[in-house]
């Protein structure tokens, strides 16, 4: 398991490091832990969360020994932390939401002692819907994404929870904040952020050094209207610290308000403004990420930059925003890696780029929708065990019964679906059996699959989509693929009947659409062109993520990155 990796470290010296040569593996976790997908912080313990939903909870010094996950949980699909709790959102039909770490104003929901050491179950939530946590410093929320109601408690000072009638009485009572809000963003932080379902987005709680980008540095009790330079929909992800707010847009440019005292400004902002570094030359930004006393950004050419507490600057340069020497082998190693997560002052952790198309694949191969064969009782897809191995599925099914442990074929399974060796020493020992040498580098998942798209001789069902100009036009699709990548056609696909060959398409997009998208969920690609008109791509794909209910992870920047890079 190596997809996430870890740069600086907890000394904090007099002088600056001269250069970073490498970023530390860790590789302290189970073997059945294929790889980490989020971590946060809080003081000095530091949890990780694994695409299994099993939860692993270290300290920023021992990180690197073995762990353990927390036990009698269920899978776990997100994670939260403050300035000393965390929170936990099981990933149920009807999820659950944990809490653990220091209780003072009673952050965690629960009367309880002060000191809460392993995640337990927030009770008076268990009859909510709640679709997203978020923590601030000294307080929690939780988002009801069916009522759109924000839920929340703990320390209302200066406005924390938006609501200044809260008094010291009730606070520690889970309650009712606010109504029609889409999304919640909070972090190491006392000021909160949200977009309302109104499309704008809203600020609450201090705002001592402008942080909410208001104009000024008054606090607000209540939600405030936060007005930008730039479309609310042009917003790709926001991250807050202590007394700065970061908002990176689809197009890759970044805006800050806060304490941020960098060469270009000098002192506080009150209202969102790019970095001088990046504003004029060009500098297009992969991600960002904060920790209570760190600002982090890795950019499109491999480049990290920090302002904040950080191993190698000094502390008078801790206001200043620097890019970190990094020799060649660091920068090639970074080529892999898309998403940063900043942990405590002088941790910050890398996550290797994920396929959203890996991601569905592997919810199918877990649940098995439409399968059509097995192999030692697990459900499979015929059609893609063959393109994958290239051999009859007869073949292949008596060979790995006979031969391999269920183990053995499990972490096969694995690569096939989400192109993951676990054991790559015997998953490559099966595969030489099947005449393929050195898979991961001759078998790109991606490359398989196009050979099934639109393929008549193997598809399973035809999509029909209006064609204005000609006769409605039928595309040949596989049920199990659509269904893993997509809400609304698993959706459609489980509630026809088994006997109907084809369906109408209803979205009203353009036949060319379609066939993009049915591109996109195939091979997470788009088959663009220098003859492609950019401009048509990004008006039609701007409503088709939510319509067909896609990845929820999947952001309008990387799909258009996907046009860009064609």
């Amino acid at each position: 398991m190596s997809n996430i990796k870890s740069l600086g470290d907890r000394k904090r010296k007099s002088k600056r490091t001269e250069k970073f040569e490498t970023l530390d593996p860790i590789k302290n976790f189970p073997k059945e832990v294929t790889k980490i997908v989020d971590v946060v912080d809080h003081q000095n313990k530091i949890v990780f969360l694994s695409s299994e939903g099993k939860l692993y909870q270290s300290t920023s010094k021992n990180y690197h020994e073995k762990l353990k996950a927390f036990e009698n949980l269920p899978p776990m699909k997100s994670i939260a932390s403050g300035y000393s709790h965390f929170l936990a959102l099981s990933n149920e039909e009807k999820p659950r939401v944990y809490g653990w770490g220091k209780n003072a104003e009673n952050k965690l929901g629960f009367i309880s002692e002060y000191d809460v050491q392993k995640p337990t179950l927030i009770e008076p939530l268990k009859e909510q819907n709640i679709g997203q946590i978020c923590c601030i410093g000294q307080s929690s929320f939780f988002l009801n994404k069916t009522t759109n109601i924000l839920f929340g408690c703990g320390d209302p000072i200066d406005g924390s929870l938006g609501k200044p009638e809260i008094t010291e009485e009730s606070y520690a009572v889970i309650q009712k904040l606010h109504e029609n809000v889409a999304n919640v963003f909070g972090g190491q932080s006392n000021h909160t952020l949200m977009m309302k379902t109104d499309g704008k987005l809203y600020g609450f709680g201090f705002n001592y050094s402008g942080e909410l980008g208001l104009g000024h540095k008054n606090n607000a009790l209540t939600p405030t209207q936060i007005k930008l330079g730039f479309p609310v929909e042009d917003i790709s992800k926001i991250r807050l610290s202590y007394q700065l707010t970061s908002i990176l847009t689809n197009d890759r440019k970044l805006y800050v308000t806060g304490s941020t005292q960098i060469t270009g400004f000098g002192s506080d902002l009150t209202e969102f403004k790019q970095y001088p570094q990046f504003k004029n030359n060009n500098i297009a930004i992969k991600d960002i990420d904060c920790g209570r006393d760190l600002f982090a950004i890795l950019t499109q050419d491999n480049e990290i930059w920090v302002q904040g507490i950080f191993n190698g600057l000094d502390y008078e340069d801790s206001s200043v925003i620097r890019k970190i020497q990094t020799g060649n082998n660091l920068t090639n190693d970074l080529s892999s890696f898309n998403q940063i997560k900043c942990c405590e002052a002088n941790l910050i952790f890398f996550f290797e780029s994920t396929s959203y198309l890996t991601q569905d694949l592997e919810k199918l191969l877990k649940n098995g929708y439409f399968s059509d064969c097995n192999i030692q009782d697990i459900p499979v897809h015929k059609i893609l065990i063959e393109t994958r191995i290239g051999k009859k599925f007869y073949l292949i099914k008596k060979y790995l019964e006979s031969n391999c442990k269920l183990n053995e074929i499990q972490d096969l399974l694995k690569w096939i679906y989400c192109d993951q060796m676990i054991n790559s020493k015997r998953t490559n020992e099966i595969l030489n059996h099947f005449g393929i040498q050195d898979a991961q580098k001759t078998k790109l998942l991606t490359n398989d699959l196009k050979q099934l798209l639109f393929d008549e001789q193997t598809s399973d069902f035809k999509l029909v989509v209006k064609n204005e100009e000609e006769d409605d036009e039928e595309l040949y699709i596989h049920k199990f693929i659509l269904a893993a990548r997509s809400g609304l056609f698993l959706n459609m696909f489980q509630n026809i009947e088994e006997n109907f060959q084809k369906v109408k398409d209803y979205s009203g997009k353009s036949l060319e659409t379609i066939e993009l998208l049915i591109t996109f969920l195939y091979t997470d690609e788009l088959p663009i062109t220098a003859d492609t008109d950019h401009e048509f791509i990004k008006e039609e794909f701007e409503d088709i993520v939510e319509y067909y209910q896609l990845n929820p992870r999947i952001s309008m920047m990387d799909i258009f990155e996907k046009c860009s890079k064609k």
